[in-house]
């Protein structure tokens, strides 16, 4: 309960942060260019508000509703979500936004987009300059990978070493494929990408080159099951022994298992299959024979198992295999790397659109519960301003598509003015905000919807 608490939190935090900078887009243009801002609302306030105030001398009211589905500045003179269209009714006003140049109304109208990438810029630079980028490289690559169950199903094997996807080399981007966190280990995405995006992928498997041919569906799989793709698998060593089995067969720190009841076992996660499979199949062992190395002899003994399948052995983690290189940045460094890891984060996730707009992508659409759940279990400060750049970006991405009652379908609309010289009329323009508002609410509900059914079953 207390980590679904920790990621609610930081979930509210982070959207707040994004609302507040996407509307401050919007509403400093609008002031730049002298339109009038009558609401500032961080939330909306259907029926009712939380708290608000005007100051003195101010257009504009600033207020916080109860329901955390985003926000909105409410611009004289124009048709948005507060649907006011009796103003529309009235004579023309030179503080209103219908009354300004199509150019100053369109950067109004991208303000909020701009912003929020702006911020993932600023964010992204302030994490360089504070953590530094941190990566790990394998000790001992020769193990190979273990995939994630979308990518087995496409024709990976436990085991593979990535060389190239197309024919490009997959070595620099293989080496980066752990990222350290202090909560867990997540996947190099763009490696992800690469792989996902092509036909054709080299491995070496049991020595010998192998060739994984990956149909479009294939990739699209594995980039909407999730941005998990492979960790590299790390041998089973000895690191202590405690009571149990272990220390009554004899075991010791530094023994290396590589086979289990005549099973080869060379990484540790093989040797976590086997104990799965029987304990999935029902089975009651009491011993089991293992087999490992020790001084560069092998061994075989006979090891009694607990009752929840334990032997007594604390194993060496991953972190033991990897070697960890730190970049730094000064502050100056951290603005341009800053910018660099923004714009292809943006252009990765713009890359990956095209795969929304399929049954795989519908189906696998999340709502505020696959969105907490990015966020990490336990707080960390580097997790939570990673996700919340994300999201800017994303944000951004989602707010600029062409639809009635985003950004993107104002934008349209503008441009049809400008290339035409005519706009729009507000009939016209009021409908198109209801069929968006209806469609949003509509992919809104079904992500939730998503989620629940996720969660049930």
């Amino acid at each position: 309960m207390e980590t679904v608490l920790i990621r609610i939190i930081q979930l509210f935090m982070s959207l707040s942060i994004l609302v507040l900078i996407h509307e401050f887009g919007h509403f400093i243009f609008s002031k730049l260019f002298k339109v009038r801002v009558e609401k500032f609302c961080l939330f909306f306030d259907p029926w009712f508000t939380l708290f608000k105030f005007k100051p003195k001398k101010s257009d504009t009211e600033y207020c916080m509703g109860w329901l955390p589905l985003g926000g909105y500045v409410k611009i004289s003179g124009m048709i948005d979500e507060s649907m006011d269209t009796e103003q529309m009714k009235q004579p023309e006003q030179p503080w209103e936004f219908r009354s300004k140049p199509a150019w100053q109304r369109l950067l109004i109208m991208i303000g909020g987009v701009l912003f929020n990438f702006i911020l993932a810029i600023i964010i992204y630079g302030m994490i360089l300059f504070t953590w530094g980028e941190s990566t790990l490289t394998p000790k001992n690559p020769e193990l190979g990978l273990d995939f994630s169950q979308t990518a087995l199903n496409a024709g990976f094997q436990n085991g593979d070493i990535l060389i190239d996807a197309n024919g490009k080399s997959l070595e620099e981007d293989a080496q980066s494929i752990m990222i350290p966190r202090r909560n867990g280990i997540y996947s190099n995405v763009d490696l992800l990408r690469t792989v996902a995006n092509a036909r054709v992928i080299k491995v070496k498997r049991n020595g010998q080159d192998a060739y994984v041919h990956l149909t479009e569906e294939m990739g699209q799989n594995m980039i909407m099951d999730s941005v998990y793709f492979a960790n590299y698998r790390f041998p089973y060593i000895v690191d202590s022994v405690i009571d149990g089995g272990a220390k009554v067969a004899g075991l010791m720190k530094g023994d290396r298992i590589i086979a289990v009841d005549g099973n080869e076992t060379p990484a540790f996660s093989d040797f976590e299959r086997y104990i799965t499979s029987l304990k999935d199949a029902g089975q009651k062992v009491d011993s089991l024979q293992i087999k490992y190395i020790r001084n560069n002899e092998t061994n075989t003994v006979s090891v009694a198992m607990s009752d929840d399948m334990k032997m007594g052995i604390l194993y060496k983690s991953e972190f033991q295999f990897m070697e960890k290189s730190k970049k730094e940045y000064s502050f100056f460094a951290s603005i341009p790397a800053g910018v660099t890891l923004g714009v292809n984060t943006m252009k990765g996730y713009v890359s990956d659109m095209k795969y929304v707009f399929t049954k795989k992508g519908a189906n696998s659409l999340g709502g505020f519960g696959s969105i907490a759940k990015i966020f990490p279990k336990l707080w960390d400060w580097q997790r939570f301003w990673e996700m919340t750049a994300l999201l800017s970006i994303m944000l951004a991405v989602m707010n600029i598509l062409p639809i009635p009652a985003l950004d993107g379908g104002h934008v349209l609309f503008l441009f049809y003015e400008i290339i035409t010289g005519r706009k729009p009329n507000d009939k016209f323009l009021e409908y198109a905000q209801v069929a968006g508002m209806i469609l949003l609410f509509g992919l809104l509900i079904w992500a939730n919807l998503n989620d629940i059914i996720r969660f049930l079953f």
